[in-house]
């Protein structure tokens, strides 16, 4: 079953509704995760990408908090939690952690806080469903 989730969110509303569907999830599955991954779309310093992406606790605050109310929402439900940031372009940088990794389900917003992608049910969310090799979750 769905023991290993990975919530991509950027702390948009449609990320939020998707926190609330992962977490209903994972309440249920005895044993289950979630890794909350946030995709940080601007170039970093050669020291911040080393390794397979860095806890969130070194992003800066303003990014901080617009995922505190997920996180905040984790921690309420008591659900076993790990909050990481990865660098680069979202879609293509959720789909390649999750092809690396073994997830049992990913769960995702629809539409996230890039003006540009918001005209368009697509530009992440489907990247995401697309490529990924195991089920998605698009929340609207």
């Amino acid at each position: 079953m769905f023991k290993k989730i990975l919530l991509a969110a950027d702390g948009s509303d449609h990320s939020l509704r998707a926190a609330e569907k992962a977490a209903g999830i994972a309440k249920v599955i005895e044993h289950s995760k979630i890794t909350l991954v946030h995709v940080v779309d601007e170039t970093p310093i050669r020291s911040d990408v080393l390794g397979n992406g860095y806890p969130l606790q070194s992003l800066p605050e303003h990014r901080k908090e617009k995922l505190r109310p997920i996180e905040d929402l984790l921690k309420k439900h008591h659900l076993i939690y790990e909050m990481k940031a990865i660098f680069g372009e979202p879609g293509p940088s959720i789909v390649k952690a999750v092809n690396e990794g073994k997830w049992d389900l990913v769960v995702i917003g629809s539409r996230g806080l890039n003006p540009f992608q918001q005209m368009v049910l697509g530009s992440v969310s489907h990247k995401v469903a697309k490529r990924v090799k195991c089920p998605v979750m698009i929340v609207k």
